[in-house]
């Protein structure tokens, strides 16, 4: 071929290439309107400083929200991940209520380090360190003597322990969400049953519905096309999946959803009589708490890169999922409740009392409130999809061929989780109480949520400032284990094990 003509051939084709990526570019950045109407106004300064007075002088605690706390019940209590998210805010609402200290057993593999837990009553809970995907670690702690006092008490056992590796799809790296999230919830449901567990709450995900974005179409669609977006680029979480066969796994956007799916059907399947079962599933982006991911995460960052702030979802506080697990418990700890109740063996969803938001104004929320530096810097969406493309093939090549473990470094830090599943989850998802709040006689949990996504988070960041501004006032330094930082303690801590029962075969 004439030489000019290869590189004409080439010139147009790479400018055809960025054409491409350009118009994809626009296209993800975008909000569709049937969304954007569902979140039509933004936050504004004036109220974020209200909101942040108002709660200064009346912040949220278990105490001022105690009426909403369904009332006490005279039973005994297992918490799995109970030093968590959502499995702490059970305990300390379960405290709030009035179950006696000793009534509740705090199953987790990390000790308690939410500022929260460790100043309150719940210090005193009993605490057993738990790894569940050992079989024998988890009947361990299931199997430990009670205080005489509750002994008797019936037992109800809310499991809220997982891992979550947010963008990770592939089945050559399964094993380890399999392994806690699917092989553990096993192991607990099993666990209880032989412990007389009666009722049986399990948090599994919203994120279970979603499905994998086409973002890659025919360049003749894209480009000639009017209106076209990715397949699958604003979606609903809700329950319509549970009432169908469970999908392949490559029809979840990553492991993680795929492992909470499989263990969500463990659980309901476990439904008897002597034996109800359910599941929450919190809507996409769980928060309460400086040790999460959603606020907590940006606010120890800082500079935090993004392509997200137009995005519109759902969020659940902490304090509302956990709620919600106790509304259920309400429901199957009723007397005469069977398996056949309409609630029992059957996941619900649940969100904060209030339209969606977009990631905006969460950062909005951050750098207007925030004592420390905060800043977003905004890459376009395409560049972070095709690093997720590169990222994934890089670290299944060292997994398909561990000779290159040799030769390529891991990647680590914030990079590891730039797989195209976190792609798929950073789309415009919104969800719905509508199921979860229906009344008790019409087969839903009468949940309605405590907390506005609003007061949660700016509450959240108010919490962050009074620690820090304590921390400087004290020349310290407040360090927080956020949760997405759990899987690589436990495969840290599952390869130190791992070494010791090598040495000791040796």
């Amino acid at each position: 071929m004439d030489p000019l003509l290869s590189a004409g051939v080439a010139a147009a084709t790479i400018v055809l290439l960025f054409a491409y990526l350009f118009r994809l570019n626009n296209i993800i950045s975008q909000t569709p309107d049937e969304i954007a109407k569902l979140s039509p106004t933004r936050w504004t300064s004036a109220q974020l400083r209200e909101t942040y007075r108002k709660l200064e002088s009346n912040p949220m605690t278990t105490k001022s929200y105690a009426h909403r706390i369904p009332p006490k019940l005279e039973r005994r209590y297992i918490v799995t991940g109970g030093s968590g998210l959502v499995g702490g805010y059970i305990v300390l609402q379960l405290l709030e209520r009035g179950q006696p200290p000793e009534s509740i057993r705090i199953v987790d593999f990390r000790p308690l380090n939410r500022r929260d837990m460790i100043g309150s009553p719940a210090a005193t809970v009993d605490f057993v360190q738990t790894d569940i995907s050992s079989e024998v670690s988890t009947e361990r702690a299931f199997s430990k003597s009670w205080h005489p006092s509750v002994a008797h008490l019936p037992l109800t056992v809310f499991h809220t322990a997982a891992v979550i590796v947010p963008s990770e799809r592939s089945k050559l790296v399964y094993g380890f969400c399999e392994s806690v999230n699917v092989s553990g919830t096993q192991h607990v449901v099993e666990a209880a049953q032989r412990a007389g567990a009666d009722v049986f709450i399990s948090t599994t995900s919203g994120s279970i519905s979603i499905r994998r974005i086409e973002f890659w179409p025919a360049p003749w669609r894209l480009l000639a096309k009017s209106g076209w977006r990715p397949k699958n680029f604003s979606q609903v979480l809700d329950e319509a999946d549970f009432f169908k066969p469970i999908r392949a796994h490559d029809d979840f956007y990553a492991n993680y959803p795929a492992s909470k799916a499989s263990a969500e059907r463990i659980v309901c399947a476990a439904n008897a009589d002597g034996f109800r079962t359910g599941c929450i599933r919190p809507a996409n982006g769980v928060y309460g708490n400086p040790t999460d991911n959603t606020v907590g995460g940006p606010l120890n960052r800082g500079d935090l890169p993004t392509w997200v702030s137009h995005v519109i979802q759902s969020f659940v506080h902490g304090i509302n999922a956990a709620i919600a697990h106790l509304h259920f418990e309400a429901v199957l700890a009723r007397p005469g409740c069977s398996a056949s109740a309409p609630q029992a063996g059957r996941p619900f969803v649940v969100t904060d009392p209030n339209p969606p938001i977009t990631y905006g104004d969460l950062y909005y929320a951050i750098k207007t409130l925030a004592v420390t530096h905060f800043r977003t810097i905004t890459i376009p969406p395409v560049i972070i999809l095709l690093v997720c493309h590169v990222i994934e093939w890089y670290t299944l090549l060292r997994v398909k061929y561990p000779v290159f473990c040799t030769m390529l470094p891991p990647i680590t830090g914030d990079a590891k989780f730039l797989e195209p599943g976190l792609m798929d989850i950073c789309t415009h998802l919104v969800a719905s109480n509508a199921a979860v709040g229906r009344t008790v006689e019409a087969g839903g949990l009468a949940y309605t949520g405590v907390v506005t996504t609003l007061e949660g988070m700016v509450q959240e960041v108010m919490e962050w400032n009074h620690e820090h501004e304590e921390a400087d006032a004290k020349g310290t330094k407040v360090a927080y284990h956020v949760s997405i930082s759990l899987p690589e303690q436990l495969q840290k801590a599952g390869a130190g094990m791992a070494s010791l029962r090598a040495a000791g075969s040796s």
